[in-house]
């Protein structure tokens, strides 16, 4: 078993491991280890719509979807301003994306009734890997 302190030839105390972890901590240097080799998907919008539960012709913010999230990896997409029509009491509109990753893999969300200016959908293409995959 080794020690965690040893002692090199010329006298010097060295702590196992410790050392160079301390060292990167002291001199405020933090690396992450990443695996260069992890592919990396890319967004394509397939449609946006908003108000679509309530007559809204379909596709009616994919430009604008795909002008933000196109090619991302992630992809926070905040509800613009209203357009014409809003949400209003007799119908609360919803918002609804539909996206392919590298042209593969298709996905759907959607904020519910209601949603309005400044509400945010997340998009992405990033691969879980963790429970449950």
């Amino acid at each position: 078993m080794k020690k965690p302190m040893e002692t090199s030839r010329r006298g010097r105390i060295f702590l196992s491991g410790i050392l160079p972890a301390a060292l990167a901590l002291a001199s405020g240097v933090f690396m992450v280890s990443a695996n260069a080799d992890a592919p990396t998907r890319a967004i394509t919008i397939v449609s946006g719509t908003y108000g679509g539960n309530c007559g809204a012709p379909r596709g009616n913010l994919t430009r604008e979807l795909e002008r933000h999230c196109n090619g991302r990896e992630t992809c926070d997409y905040p509800l613009p301003g209203l357009h014409k029509g809003g949400t209003t009491l007799a119908c609360p509109r919803d918002f609804h994306a539909e996206w392919h990753c590298d042209h593969a893999d298709f996905h759907t969300a959607a904020l519910g009734p209601g949603a309005k200016s400044g509400d945010t959908l997340v998009l992405g293409c990033v691969e879980s890997r963790g429970a449950g995959k």
